[in-house]
């Protein structure tokens, strides 16, 4: 499946510069018995339905004329939503300030899941600042121990 979305992101990629557009996640997923294929995307101040169009109709050319993906499924392309994910260092780096929701590898303080603010991050060190309860917490999570994180809406 990781072949298919390398593909994809480089047959993708120039259709999103040319258009000054963020690929935030590809996605090959098989869901019951169909085959899905999303791609995320997003720029500076978010993305329109129109864009999203605009990508699928030029994408959905070249994966026809190319064909690199073996059977049926279903292509969509659309915004990552106000809890998108973070993957990448610049991720991080554009959501100093920003509620985040991180799931880690490994415990840490003896959880593996954290939400709060993102304070910091400086390429190998996440600091995030929690709250529990009536009391302020900062923790230190090591980059390669995050197995997920997102964007988190707090109400």
């Amino acid at each position: 499946m990781s072949k298919v979305t390398e593909i994809v992101e480089d047959l993708v990629n120039p259709i999103l510069e040319d258009m000054k557009l963020d690929l935030v996640d590809i996605e090959y997923v098989k869901e019951g018995k169909n085959w899905f294929l999303r791609i995320f995307l997003d720029k500076e101040n978010g993305i329109d339905i129109e864009e999203c169009g605009i990508v699928s109709e030029r994408l959905s050319v070249i994966l026809d004329d190319i064909d690199p993906i073996p059977h049926n499924y279903f292509l969509e392309v659309s915004s990552p939503g106000a809890e998108r994910p973070l993957k990448k260092e610049s991720d991080f780096e554009s959501s100093v300030g920003k509620n985040i929701h991180i799931k880690t590898y490994e415990p840490i303080d003896g959880e593996k899941i954290f939400e709060g603010k993102l304070i910091n991050f400086n390429g190998e060190t996440i600091i995030l600042e929690m709250k529990i309860k009536t009391r302020v917490k900062t923790i230190e999570i090591p980059f390669e121990k995050v197995a997920k994180a997102r964007l988190a809406v707090v109400f």
